[in-house]
């Protein structure tokens, strides 16, 4: 690395043998001489670029969990010094970084002596009642072990603090909905119901969530049953197209505009304003222009924003939901969307599968569609007969629960019986293995069957996240799907929905 000058930052070795190697520095020119020389080495097979080391990314999702935490979570040592919090504590504590750090969890957690908890000789997981800020809370004290050898050593604890008012709110959340706002949704097949049981524990959360999936595929409406399944189910769950409104209509959406703007006589509230206590959904935030961007990223950073026309700092209190029926990260790599504001709305992710890899919900759904037709229509719901029901679950479903939604309410408009037929269903020819190819694309054959192919394997795997159960899927073996997922970097790291 001398003869290049190289700022070798560090390195990262793989059980599996892949090695990452990090230079952000290199210019571009530099590493383009360097690349061919580094595959001649012996024992190479392959170099290739990565947006981020391994160790970033753990530390990013391991940072960014903590701080959605609504609840305040202390990280200490063995003689129960802080040294790590969240953004709950400082809020409470109303200190600066450098005085909390220098803190000892016993200077502001009263009732139980942690410091003497882990000094003991055997450090267990234990909860208590405790006084913080001169409130009851339920302390749940977790011991972080690090392995040596054949034995395990302290090395601290992970304090978190849950509020006597905020589990009684919680308690109250359970009674009043158990589930409900999740009901509507079918969810027979695994991978829909995987994705139930994911959105479900993150709706109880705070942080930023981002709901990517084809269109049609009912990104929104687990938006608004995470909204209602929520602490901030009081408030108001409001939306914004991100692909239908200029850039200044849109920061006026967003932010308001105060009396005399624009030569107006009143204010107009803004979306973030609207959404006070709620939760506000960024629709198909990939098509969020770069100048929006911009004053997102902003205003996520800071917590605040200005109305237009009105110098007043205004703070937000809403919790941000995204839709995208994109792959975020292949607009970062193609510089069509911002890689820190990726980064600020990937909190909590989740990937909805389509409706054609949910062949076990298709009936089902549809029944449930031809219902609430139905009852619009002031008929009795009919039935869906064997031929329909085959047709059905054979189509491919290119446009989703949009799609079925759509063709059954046509069939059951222009029925006169009690049956829906094969016949009534007016869909467009598609091949269940269609794929759509612009006839200008750009590259190989052997580029778009490699992209099919990762495309392919990147939507199951949510699904078939084992090799062998991917492998008996497709009829490959399971030393051919590894070697596949490898290639295409497909795992439970990069796929976390």
């Amino acid at each position: 690395m001398t003869d290049y000058h190289i700022d070798l930052r560090g390195i990262e070795i793989e059980s599996k043998g892949k090695v990452f190697l990090d230079f952000p520095t290199i210019e571009f020119t530099d590493f383009q001489t360097l690349m061919p020389k580094l595959r001649r080495v012996e024992g190479i097979t392959d170099v290739k670029t990565t947006l981020f080391m391994p160790i970033q990314r753990e530390r990013n999702q391991l940072r960014a969990l903590l701080q959605t935490l609504p609840d305040p979570v202390f990280s200490v040592d063995t003689d129960g010094r802080v040294i790590l919090v969240n953004d709950a504590v400082k809020r409470s504590l109303e200190m600066t970084d450098e005085q909390i750090l220098s803190l000892n969890i016993d200077d502001v957690v009263c009732g139980f002596n942690i410091s003497k908890w882990l000094d003991g000789k055997e450090v267990n997981a234990q909860a208590h009642k405790v006084r913080f800020i001169e409130q009851d809370y339920i302390c749940d004290l977790l011991p972080v072990c690090v392995p040596d050898n054949d034995k395990q050593i302290n090395a601290g604890a992970v304090v978190m603090l849950k509020s006597e008012t905020r589990l009684g709110r919680q308690l109250t959340i359970i009674n009043q909905t158990t589930g409900d706002s999740f009901n509507g949704f079918d969810a027979h097949s695994t991978a829909m119901r995987k994705v139930i049981r994911e959105v479900k524990r993150m709706s109880e959360l705070d942080g930023n969530m981002l709901i990517i999936g084809e269109t049609g595929s009912g990104k929104e409406q687990i938006a608004k049953a995470c909204h209602d399944n929520s602490s901030r189910n009081d408030g108001e769950f409001v939306t914004l197209n991100c692909a239908s409104l200029p850039d200044d209509v849109a920061e006026t959406e967003l932010f308001g505009y105060a009396a005399g703007a624009f030569n107006r006589d009143e204010a107009k509230m803004g979306l973030f304003e609207q959404a006070s206590g709620g939760t506000l959904l960024f629709d198909e935030v990939s098509e969020m222009s770069s100048i929006l961007q911009s004053k997102l990223l902003r205003v996520l950073e800071y917590g605040t924003y200005h109305q237009v026309g009105d110098s007043r700092v205004r703070s937000i209190d809403c919790r941000i939901i995204c839709t995208s029926c994109k792959d975020l990260v292949d607009c970062v790599d193609a510089g069509k969307f911002r890689e820190d504001l990726y980064y600020r709305l990937n909190v909590l992710s989740v990937f909805v599968p389509p409706l054609r890899e949910r062949k076990a919900d298709i009936i089902a759904l549809a029944n449930r569609l031809l219902i609430i037709h139905s009852k619009k229509l002031g008929i009795d719901p009919p039935k869906l007969s064997k031929s329909c029901i085959e047709y059905l679950q054979g189509y491919p479903w290119p446009g989703n629960i949009r799609q079925l939604k759509n063709a059954l309410y046509r069939a059951i408009s222009l029925s006169d019986g009690r049956e829906i037929s094969h016949d009534a269903i007016q869909l467009p020819s598609c091949s269940a293995t269609v794929t759509y190819i612009d006839e200008n694309f750009e590259g190989s054959l052997e580029d778009e069957v490699k992209k099919f192919e990762k495309d392919m394997l990147k939507r199951l795997y949510p699904s078939y996240p084992s090799t062998r159960q991917l492998a008996r899927k497709l009829g490959l073996s399971h030393t051919a799907i590894a070697n596949k997922l490898r290639e295409y970097g497909i795992n439970k790291v990069t796929i976390k929905h």
